[in-house]
């Protein structure tokens, strides 16, 4: 049996509102959808509605596809529920962009469950993983979530953690 090779890719991001957040990513995803990749959402807050309100004002050539995307929160934290989202979600998709957001505590529980759904399902090649952070409660050390990423996702679109952060190097503390 032939192996299959996966890439796995992880982007953090950091928002200060649910306005921010929705203006943020919807052309990033925009592209993404481009791309033939399926979205698939963990969210610990409700952005449907804003989504709404910004798909109408902008001009996105997937505005369909965008609105069809589960924009409600995550009801659990269980993994077999969240196992089961994800293999309904991505069921005959190659590629796939999970998307997460909210305080850290509730995005490191859903990194966890992601892991080990990965580790079982093996079909899906590609996989971009988005964890988008809310700062306006935590005070944790940036640094700690910028080494466990690859990149970041900003109102730019992905960028290296060096172009973002002046200096930064795996494991510095960013003060």
């Amino acid at each position: 049996m032939e192996k299959v090779s996966r890439k796995t890719t992880k982007l953090c991001s950091f928002y200060v509102s649910d306005w921010h957040l929705v203006t943020m990513l919807l052309p990033y995803l925009n592209e993404e959808i481009n791309k033939e990749n399926k979205i698939v959402t963990l969210l610990e807050t409700n952005i449907k509605e804003k989504v709404e309100t910004l798909v109408k004002k902008l001009n996105l050539k997937n505005s369909e596809q965008i609105l069809n995307i589960n924009w409600n929160i995550v009801r659990t934290k269980k993994y077999l529920e969240l196992k089961n989202i994800l293999n309904i979600e991505s069921k005959g998709e190659e590629n796939i962009t999970i998307l997460v957001n909210g305080r850290k505590k509730f995005i490191d529980n859903i990194k966890k469950n992601i892991e080990r759904w990965m580790e079982q399902n093996k079909n899906v090649r590609n996989i971009k993983i988005i964890n988008c952070y809310e700062i306006t409660e935590f005070n944790y050390n940036i640094t700690e979530i910028l080494d466990e990423h690859d990149k970041i996702l900003n109102t730019s679109g992905e960028r290296e953690k060096e172009d973002v952060f002046e200096g930064y190097e795996k494991g510095m503390k960013i003060v």
